[in-house]
């Protein structure tokens, strides 16, 4: 057969870049970047260019598998393992009740458009407050807590309208979804930002890729971002840089952010930071002193523990200096596939929103509980451990690797192996797909329909994106949602979505349940796939410019404000402040960072990744290296309070004194000094969750983690 050319977008990560590509004999053959995609421009980046390898290597699972008594797996037909989980859990629920049953979305969920709603009404349709996703591993605050304080309802200000940006912690040149850009072509869109006026600011204690084009570098020390942010509002606040007639109007709560940081005067500030007084005062002005722009933050000052005070202390950056659009300029992210948060878009402030606490559902441990929708990850492996009323006997864990993604490594896999049915549905042998019971063989990204909803918070356009399945699926495989919808029909629930109760007698097809699921969005999944069909684009990208929506005026009678003295944040400001702890004998901090060969635990099977980053290299000042008597390219040991793991040591002199930088999510839980080479260490062995957590989030520390170093 010759060679066809179809268009579609990538989804090896949550950028949507758009794809040509090139299929023979039903076999995936190539991928390229669409240079027809005005947003796009041809972009992809090395790991969505593994595609091919994803879907066509041998050892790639197509077809589901069971544990048998000794160990071993053996293959079962997937509609068959559906089946009998479906009628397994049924009795679970009949016996221990519906919280028995816990369904884990992980990040590959995210990129089947249909996985998150679909799993979610089947949580709902058993009854579980037991739904987790990755979310509440590394930015519960930043999703859930800042809705407390207040949200605009006419949007935060474009990118590409901006005349300053601030990012805190985040590399959105490697990690194209850590927000403050449009996902599409990062260094191109950073490029021509900076040939316009942009100024940039970077945060972070190691010079990143973001770092080596800021105007401001701020080299922060790890977990210490409330006090640089902290220091910049002491600055705006005595110098009066904030936009007192928007604050005036529309912000509470002032007096009592001021009088918090008063104490962190840029000279005390700067120390605790770790940066340059003059430097902090400069970033302050320069972010107030703009007309536009927008302080963002990266999964890593979240991680570092201090996470909902530092997401508080960015929103109220972005409050006190009106960093919002304004009526009857465009939405900056019209989120053309997503119902529209808070209603109408207006220039006004939202009705408060309360995201968790009393009235949601809470988990028995430690006092955690929902937040907005789900459960805190932090949680799971104690609520499969603990014995009693509500007790998880069966998790579903669905485009995630919880042994490597989640805190107390040890006790998560402890939990996996006791967990009464674990069901991984996975491509892959992964650490996690080990432990399970059964594992179900997915379809993968190019044998299926999808739309770009995960992306469309970060795309400044109406920008619909409807891909039709590339080749068939392999062997037995199934797309996610329909294994859920089996699931639920074996056990006998209903599903309902947002736009109303999925068919029971027959599994709907993709389009339908995307329709069901974005019920209120501005633009039906269908009538996008329609749409590209009649105008002969079929998967390729279409932007409806008319659905674009504007700001509108504020209700005349609209009262609601802005509150920065919501939850005793300020208070919480006062205790970080009075509060500077030192572990002895453990003098590094150990800090997550992103890597262009890898997506958190995704990417470790494929050849040309693994042949770029093979290991998970402990990058160290190398000035540390020496005063501590390490050679470059040394087996290192790396020891925290609760365990250690072995890395191997590299000189990088863009890493800050003290700090030591690696990948999250690396290894599994029996990897040894002997596997540094061929697995890498993994930094959640370090962590424990049950100690140096948020008490809202439930979030462990990850990042910023005390430890020591020794020759191995």
């Amino acid at each position: 057969m010759a060679v066809e050319t179809k268009r579609s977008f990538c989804r090896f990560c949550h950028a949507s870049c758009a794809m040509v590509v090139e299929v023979e004999n039903d076999k995936i053959m190539s991928v390229k970047g669409d240079k027809e995609d005005h947003l796009f421009h041809g972009y992809t980046c090395i790991k969505g260019r593994q595609l091919p390898d994803m879907h066509n290597l041998p050892d790639r699972m197509i077809t589901s598998k069971i544990r048998q008594p000794d160990g071993s797996f053996k293959n079962i037909a997937t509609a068959d393992a559906l089946k009998l989980a479906g009628e397994r859990m049924k009795k679970m629920v009949e016996e221990h009740g519906p919280h028995s049953i816990a369904v884990y979305c992980g990040t590959n969920a995210f990129q089947n458009s249909a996985v998150l709603g679909t799993s979610y009404a089947f949580a709902q349709g058993i009854g579980s407050r037991n739904w987790y996703t990755s979310v509440t591993v590394d930015q519960p605050a930043k999703v859930f807590t800042t809705a407390r304080y207040g949200m605009w309802m006419g949007g935060g200000n474009a990118f590409t309208d901006s005349d300053v940006a601030m990012f805190v912690g985040n590399n959105p040149i490697v990690s194209h979804y850590s927000g403050g850009m449009p996902t599409s072509s990062p260094s191109r869109g950073l490029r021509d930002a900076k040939e316009r006026g942009l100024k940039v600011i970077v945060a972070d204690p190691r010079v990143s890729e973001m770092g080596k084009l800021a105007d401001i570098y701020l080299p922060v020390k790890p977990g210490e971002d409330p006090a640089l942010l902290a220091g910049m509002l002491n600055v705006i606040f005595e110098e009066k840089l904030y936009d007192q007639n928007f604050v005036a109007a529309h912000v509470d709560g002032v007096e009592e952010l001021e009088a918090a940081v008063k104490s962190m005067t840029p000279v005390i500030a700067a120390k605790r930071a770790g940066v340059d007084k003059d430097q902090l005062i400069a970033a302050a002005r320069m972010f107030a002193g703009a007309n536009k722009g927008r302080v963002v933050t990266g999964t890593g000052p979240e991680m570092a523990g201090n996470g909902t005070l530092t997401e508080y202390l960015v929103a109220s950056l972005n409050i006190l200096c009106a960093r919002f659009n304004q009526e009857g300029e465009r939405v900056s992210a019209p989120m053309v596939f997503n119902p529209l948060m808070g209603g109408p878009r207006k220039a006004q402030v939202a009705p408060k929103m309360p995201t968790f606490g009393e009235g949601f559902p809470k988990s028995r441990i430690r006092g955690l509980g929902h937040l907005g929708k789900e459960m805190p990850c932090n949680v799971l492996a104690d609520e499969i451990l603990t014995p009693g009323d509500g007790q998880i006997k069966a998790l579903i864990s669905i485009g995630g690797n919880p042994e490597i993604a989640f805190p107390d490594q040890q006790k998560v896999r402890r939990a996996l192996d006791e967990c009464e049915l674990f069901i991984q549905v996975d491509p892959w042998m992964s650490a996690s797909a080990k432990r399970a019971d059964m594992i179900l063989a997915p379809s993968m990204c190019l044998e299926r329909e999808d739309i770009n909803n995960v992306s469309d918070a970060f795309t400044e356009e109406a920008y619909a994106h409807y891909t039709e399945a590339m080749v068939p699926p392999p062997g037995d495989t199934m797309d996610e949602y329909e294994m859920l919808w089996w699931l639920a029909k074996h056990m006998g629930i209903e599903m309902n979505f947002p736009g109303g109760p999925a068919s029971m007698d027959e599994c709907p097809d993709k389009a339908t349940v995307l329709d069901l699921i974005s019920e209120g969005a501005l633009l039906k999944p269908s009538k996008a796939k329609a749409d590209a069909a009649a105008l002969d684009r079929k998967g390729a990208a279409i932007t409806y410019d008319e659905l674009h929506p504007v700001v509108g005026p504020a209700d005349p009678e609209a009262t609601e404000k802005f509150d920065l003295n919501a939850g005793a944040m300020p208070s919480e400001l006062i205790d970080y402040a009075a509060n500077d702890p030192v572990i002895d004998g453990f003098d590094f901090r150990l800090i997550s960072r992103r890597s262009k060969h890898r997506y958190n635990s995704n990417g470790h099977t494929f050849p040309k990744l693994v042949e770029k980053m093979p290991t998970n290299p402990a990058f160290f000042n190398p000035g540390d290296l020496a005063a501590a008597g390490i050679q470059d390219g040394a087996i290192i040991e790396i020891t925290s309070t609760t365990a250690s793991i072995f890395g191997l040591a590299k000189a990088d002199d863009k890493v800050r004194p003290g700090v030591i930088s690696m990948s999250h999510a690396f290894g599994d839980s029996e990897a040894g000094k002997d596997e540094v080479m061929s697995k890498g260490g993994s930094t959640n062995r370090l962590l424990s969750d049950a100690n140096n957590i948020d008490p809202i989030t439930g979030q462990a520390l990850q990042s910023a983690i005390p430890v020591r170093v020794s020759a191995a």
